[in-house]
């Protein structure tokens, strides 16, 4: 019965599960210094509600090649390095977490609930964590 069990489960479980933080964890981890959180939304997003403390920023709308060579940047060309995406409400991030994979990095992360919630979480904004104004 337990082996039953067992393969149900795995056979059950999603083969290509994209990996997702949501943002308490991604909050601990950026406290701890284990993650690179890239906000991909746009200025004026970033103007209406802040940053998060240390997030580093590139608009998503300027299209893959400057997203890619941005987030280059970003990581100091360490494609191995943990990222975390964070946008309004986690479309874009599952957009840019792809593109990312595709071009070998190995530990992109997605805030599925994003700033202002979604189906993923109440998101980073009505939880209570911490933002900082941008200076953009």
């Amino acid at each position: 019965m337990r082996a039953a069990l067992v393969v149900l489960l795995l056979v059950a479980a999603p083969l290509h599960a994209e990996p997702e933080l949501d943002a308490p964890q991604v909050y601990q981890a950026l406290k701890e210094g284990r993650v690179t959180v890239i906000d991909i939304r746009t200025v004026r997003e970033w103007r209406e509600t802040g940053v998060v403390p240390g997030a580093r920023r590139v608009d998503f709308y300027e299209g893959p090649e400057v997203l890619l060579k941005s987030v280059l940047e970003m990581v100091d060309g360490d494609r191995t390095r943990p990222i975390a995406l964070v946008c309004r409400t986690g479309n874009r991030t599952a957009q840019a977490q792809k593109l990312l994979q595709a071009h070998g990095f190995t530990q992109v992360y997605n805030v599925r609930e994003g700033m202002a919630g979604s189906a993923g979480g109440p998101g980073w904004l009505r939880r209570g964590l911490p933002v900082e104004p941008c200076r953009c």
